[in-house]
C-alpha cells in the first residue's frame, strides 16, 4: 500500500491555529533558555556553590514529576487558549519575581520549583491541542518542527542570553524572559476557544485514575519508558561537555543540536511512513553508542562528529511520540503527552545529576561512557521484553469511562 501523502511544514503554517501556537511556543523556550541561563549565573554569583546553580536550573525539570502526579488531568479537562495564556503570564509574574533585589536564594528556588509543577501541565495542554489542529496524522510532522524550533531557540537564547549576562546583568536578563513570557500569553490569545476534551473539573484523583489507565497497558508502559530512560541518560553525557572540554562545550552543544536537527528533518519529514516504526530501535542505540569511545580522549573534530552523529538519534522519540498516540484516545490525548514531556524532564534532570556524580568520583570522559553505556542496556531489555509481551488490550477506554474518573 503506497504511503499517504504527508503534510509538508508549509502547509502546517497554513493550517489554522498553527502558527498562534508554534510561536507562542517559540516565545516560551526563549523565555525559558534566557532565564534559567540568567538566574543560574545569579546564583553561582551569590552562592558560589556549582550544585545551588545547578538546582536552579533543572529545578523545575526536577519538579515536573510532581506536576504529573498532582495536577496532569487539567491537561485534558481545561480551556486550552485561556489556560496556555494563563499559565504564560504565571511564568512572567513569577520571573520578574525573581529579578526582585535583595531576593534570597532560597526564595528564588521556591519560585523555580512552582514553575516547575505548573509547567507540567503547560506540555499537556499544549501537545494535547496540536493533536486536535493537526489531528493524529498530522502530530509527527508537525512535532519534529517544533522539535527543531526548539533546538534553534535554545542555541539563540544560551548565545544571546551569555552576552547579555556580561553585558547587562542576570537581573536585567529575567525582566527580559518576563517580557518575552508576555508575548507568549498574547500570542496564545490568537487561538480559538475550544472546549476541553474531557468533561469534569481537574483533580488528584482523576490525575492518579489517567496516570494508571495509561501506565496499565504493557505496549503504552514499554513506550514511555523508551521516551524517557535511554535519551535522558544520554542528556546526562551532554551535562558533562562543559566539564569534559570547557573551551569547546559551545562546539560540542552546537554540534549536538544540528545532529539532533537531522533527525528530526529525516525522520518527521523525508522518512517514508512504513518504515518510521522500524527505525525506533536502532535509533536509539545510535544515540548512545558514540558515547562509548570518549573515554579515549579523542581529538575535538573527532568527538564533536561523534556527539552530532549521535544527537541523530534523538529522532527515535518522533518515532515513539507517533506511536504513544495510536494507543491512546483521543480524551487522554493531553495527558498523556502531557506525561511524556514531565517523565523525559526529568528523567533528564535526574540523569544530569548521575552523571555529574559518576564524574566527580572517576572524570567527564569516563562518565560519558558510563551513561552511554547503561542507555544502551535499557534500549535492549526494553526491546527484549517488548518482544517476549503479547499485545494486551483494552488499551482503549470509552469516553464515558473518562468522563467518569
Amino acid at each position: 500500500m503506497p504511503d499517504t501523502p504527508r503534510r509538508t511544514y508549509a502547509d502546517l503554517f497554513r493550517t489554522p491555529e498553527f502558527s498562534p501556537l508554534f510561536l507562542s511556543s517559540s516565545a516560551n523556550i526563549a523565555a525559558q533558555t534566557v532565564s534559567g541561563l540568567a538566574l543560574g549565573t545569579l546564583v553561582f554569583r551569590a552562592t558560589e556553590s556549582p550544585l545551588l546553580s545547578a538546582v536552579s536550573m533543572f529545578g523545575p525539570a526536577l519538579a515536573q514529576v510532581l506536576g504529573a502526579t498532582f495536577f496532569l488531568s487539567g491537561a485534558d479537562r481545561l480551556p486550552p487558549r485561556a489556560t496556555l495564556a494563563g499559565l504564560s503570564l504565571s511564568f512572567a509574574a513569577a520571573t520578574a519575581a525573581l529579578a526582585l533585589p535583595g531576593l534570597p536564594v532560597w526564595a528564588m528556588l521556591v519560585i523555580v520549583l512552582v514553575e516547575g509543577l505548573i509547567a507540567s501541565l503547560g506540555g499537556g495542554v499544549r501537545w494535547g491541542l496540536l493533536t486536535e489542529i493537526l489531528a493524529k496524522d498530522g502530530y509527527l510532522t508537525g512535532r519534529s518542527l517544533f522539535n527543531m524550533m526548539s533546538g534553534l531557540m535554545q542555541i539563540a537564547g544560551y548565545a544571546t542570553g551569555g552576552v547579555l549576562v556580561v553585558l547587562l546583568s542576570p537581573r536585567l536578563c529575567l525582566l527580559l524572559a518576563a517580557g518575552l513570557y508576555g508575548t507568549s500569553a498574547a500570542l496564545a490569545l490568537r487561538l480559538t476557544r475550544r472546549p476541553p476534551r474531557v468533561a469534569g473539573r481537574p483533580s488528584v484523583r482523576a490525575t492518579w485514575w489517567a496516570n494508571s489507565l495509561l501506565w496499565s497497558a504493557r505496549p503504552r508502559r514499554h513506550v514511555y519508558l523508551a521516551l524517557w530512560v535511554p535519551n535522558g541518560l544520554v542528556v546526562g553525557c551532554e551535562s558533562l561537555f562543559v566539564s569534559y572540554d570547557p573551551r569547546a562545550a559551545g562546539t560540542l552543544f552546537a554540534c549536538g543540536a544540528l545532529g539532533m536537527l537531522a533527525g528530526d528533518v529525516t525522520i518527521g519529514r523525508l522518512l517514508p511512513a512504513r518504515l518510521r516504526p522500524r527505525l525506533g530501535i536502532p535509533l536509539l542505540a545510535l544515540l548512545a553508542a558514540p558515547y562509548l569511545v570518549l573515554f579515549l580522549r579523542p581529538p575535538l573534530p573527532l568527538t564533536a562528529v561523534l556527539v552530532g552523529l549521535a544527537s541523530v538519534g534523538f529522532g527515535a522519540s518522533l518515532v515513539q511520540q507517533e506511536r504513544l498516540v495510536t494507543l491512546t484516545p483521543d480524551e487522554l490525548s493531553g495527558h498523556a503527552l502531557g506525561l511524556h514531556s514531565a517523565g523525559m524532564l526529568t528523567m533528564q534532570g535526574l540523569a544530569a545529576v548521575l552523571a555529574g556524580t559518576v564524574a566527580q568520583f572517576t572524570s567527564p570522559a569516563t562518565a560519558m561512557s558510563v551513561m552511554a553505556l547503561a542507555s544502551l542496556t535499557v534500549t535492549l531489555t526494553l526491546t527484549a521484553a517488548s518482544r517476549r509481551g503479547a499485545p494486551d488490550g483494552g488499551l482503549l477506554p470509552t469516553r464515558a469511562a473518562v468522563r467518569s474518573a
